[in-house]
C-alpha cells in the first residue's frame, strides 16, 4: 500500500536544518492535515492543499486548441492517400461517431515500425471507421466561439501542448489511468458493465505482445492500488464526483466513474466518497467543503464527447472552475482539466512509444492555480499519469505503476511556487452554474461509449 514517503520528509528536514540551524526537536517540517507546510522543492507543498482534476471527453489537442497562440497546432493533415486535408470548424453538439478503439489508433497512426502503432506517420485518421458526420469527419476543430472559455482558462493559467493520453485507446482504459495510473493492460470497452458486479459474460479484452488488442478477456474488477488508497494511508481526503448510471441510483457513478472497477473501493467503506450527482461539487465548495484531491467527470451533454448532442462542456467546466476560484480555496488549489482521449479526431504530433499500451494521442491539459504560470504554454512531455504524479510529489506519496513512475509532474515547468499568488479571474461562459445544478436527466443518463 502507498504511504507518505518518510525519506522525502527526512531529506527535506536535512535541507531545512542545514539552512536554518534548527534543533533536532524541530527537524521535521510542521505538518497540517498530513501536508508538509514547507515547500517541498518545487512540488507546491505548503502552498497547494487541494488538487481538483476535471476530466472531459474525447478531443485531440489540434481539435480543441486549433490555432492557440504559442502552442504547436496544425491547420491541415495528411490522409492515407497522401492528400492534404484542411481542418474545418465543426460545432460541439453535432453528434456523430468515430471509432477510437486500439485498432483505430493503429489505423490513424499508420505506423511503419515493428509494433503496430509505433513510428507513427499520423496520416491514417481517414481509416478510422466513422458514421454520420461531416466530410472528412476526423479532420475538424471546435469553432473558436465555442472553445473560447477553454482558451480563456488557458490564458489565465498554463496549457500543455505535449500532453498524451497514457493509454492507447478510449475511455475505459483512460478512466483507470485517471485513478490508478494503470489498467492491467486492458483494451477497448467491456462487453457489459464497466466495473465490478457484472455477470458471467461482462469482460474486457487485454493487449498482449506486439500490441495485439485481442488478448484474453478479464473481469473489469481489479485489486490494484489507486491514488485513493494512498490518500487514505496518508490521512488525506478525496472525493469522486460522477453521474449516476441508468436507473440504479445506488450505483454512485456513471461508466466514466473509474472506481466502479476497483473492488475494495466499490464494495468498501470508501464508496461513500463517490458522490452523485456530479454538480454537487459546486454546492459542496460553496458550503466550504473541498477534499485534498477531487475528481469530477461529466454527463454526456456536458462532456465535449463527439457522440454527444450537448454543447455545454465549456460552460460546465467554467462553472466548476469559477466555483473554486470565487471560494476561500482558490489560494491553495491546483486545478487540472484534461480530455481523456483523442476521440478519433486528427492530431499531428506522433505519440512516443512508452510500452505495451502507451502512449496514445495528444490531448489538452489546462492548469489553473494562483501559482500557475499565467498565459504560459508548457512544451515538455506529459501524460495522464502526470496529474497523479503531481499529487504524489505534492503529498509525498509513492508511485503506483510504470506510468506514474515515468511521468513527469508539471509542477516545475507549468507552476511557479515562488511567485505571489495570482488573483482569480472569472471565466465567462454562455450557461451559468444554475443551469447544471438540477437533475436534467432523471434516471435516463447513458455514457456514450456504453455498448
Amino acid at each position: 500500500m502507498g504511504h507518505v514517503s518518510v525519506t522525502r520528509v527526512a531529506a527535506l528536514a536535512v535541507v531545512i536544518c542545514a539552512s536554518t540551524g534548527c534543533s533536532s526537536q524541530s527537524a521535521l517540517p510542521y505538518m497540517n492535515d498530513g501536508i508538509a507546510m514547507h515547500a517541498l522543492d518545487g512540488t507546491g507543498a505548503g502552498k497547494i492543499k487541494h488538487v481538483v482534476y476535471i476530466i472531459q471527453e474525447n478531443r485531440s489537442f489540434d481539435n480543441m486548441f486549433y490555432g492557440y497562440p504559442g502552442a504547436d497546432t496544425a491547420k491541415s493533415g495528411k490522409n492515407s492517400h497522401g492528400k492534404t486535408i484542411e481542418l474545418k470548424p465543426y460545432p460541439l453538439g453535432h453528434a456523430y461517431v468515430i471509432d477510437h478503439s486500439a485498432q483505430a489508433m493503429f489505423a490513424a497512426c499508420n505506423g511503419t515500425g515493428k509494433l503496430p502503432g509505433t513510428d507513427c506517420r499520423m496520416n491514417g485518421f481517414n481509416n478510422e471507421m466513422s458514421c454520420c458526420g461531416p466530410a472528412n469527419p476526423e479532420y475538424v476543430y471546435v469553432p473558436h466561439d465555442q472553445s473560447k472559455p477553454y482558451f480563456d482558462m488557458a490564458h489565465e493559467g498554463a496549457l500543455a501542448d505535449r500532453m498524451f493520453q497514457s493509454q492507447l485507446d478510449e475511455s475505459w482504459a483512460a478512466h483507470q489511468y485517471i485513478v490508478a495510473a494503470q489498467d492491467d493492460d486492458t483494451d477497448d470497452l467491456p462487453s457489459g458493465r464497466w466495473g465490478c458486479g457484472g455477470g458471467k459474460y461482462d469482460v474486457v479484452a487485454t493487449i498482449v505482445k506486439e500490441r495485439d488488442p485481442n488478448g484474453p478477456p478479464v473481469k473489469p474488477c481489479f485489486q490494484y492500488e489507486t491514488l485513493a488508497d494512498e490518500l487514505d494511508q496518508a490521512h488525506l481526503t478525496w472525493r469522486f464526483y460522477a453521474a449516476t448510471y441508468g436507473s440504479d441510483s445506488s450505483d454512485g457513478g456513471a461508466e466514466w466513474s473509474g472506481y466502479m472497477a476497483v473492488k475494495r473501493i466499490w464494495y468498501g467503506p470508501d464508496r461513500k466518497n463517490i458522490i452523485s450527482p456530479n454538480w454537487m461539487f459546486i454546492t459542496d465548495v460553496r458550503a466550504g467543503h473541498l477534499a485534498n484531491f477531487t475528481w469530477i467527470t461529466p454527463v454526456c451533454d456536458d462532456s465535449d464527447h463527439v457522440n454527444c448532442n450537448g454543447f455545454y462542456g465549456p460552460s460546465w467546466v467554467s462553472a466548476l472552475v469559477n466555483a473554486v476560484g470565487t471560494s476561500r480555496f482558490w489560494d491553495s488549489t491546483a486545478i487540472f482539466i484534461q480530455w481523456d482521449d483523442w476521440g478519433g479526431l486528427y492530431d499531428h504530433v506522433p505519440p512516443p512509444y512508452e510500452g505495451l499500451d502507451s502512449l496514445g494521442f495528444r490531448v489538452p491539459l489546462i492548469m489553473l492555480s494562483p501559482y500557475a504560470k499565467r498565459d504560459h504554454v508548457c512544451h515538455l512531455q506529459y501524460e495522464t499519469a502526470s496529474v497523479l504524479r503531481f499529487a504524489e510529489d505534492l503529498y509525498g506519496l509513492d508511485q503506483l505503476a510504470a506510468a506514474d513512475r515515468r511521468a513527469r509532474s508539471p509542477a516545475n515547468e507549468c507552476f511557479d511556487f515562488s511567485q505571489s499568488p495570482l488573483p482569480f479571474v472569472k471565466i465567462p461562459a454562455p450557461y451559468p452554474p444554475k443551469f447544471f445544478m438540477h437533475n436534467r436527466y432523471g434516471d435516463n443518463y447513458f455514457a456514450p461509449d456504453y455498448e
